[in-house]
């Protein structure tokens, strides 16, 4: 799963991912690595951020497309 930070804190919030770092109190280096997708956010975080940005999990994922492989 990809987690739509940067789309959704803009989306709802008009937030910057700075801002977003501001204002759950975190290090910006945190924010942005889970908007790159280096790291995930624990539960307890997933939480935090749906609190800040008034949104569900839901509104926060985004599921990634399934490739399928051809047999011949």
């Amino acid at each position: 799963m990809k987690i739509k930070i940067k789309e959704t804190a803009k989306k709802l919030k008009g937030y910057s991912l700075y801002r977003l770092a501001i204002v759950l109190n975190m290090p910006q280096q945190t924010i942005y690595s889970w908007a790159n997708g280096r790291t995930q956010p624990s539960y307890e975080n997933m939480d935090r951020l749906c609190e800040v940005l008034n949104c569900s999990i839901g509104d926060l994922l985004e599921a990634e497309p399934v490739q399928r492989k051809l047999f011949s």
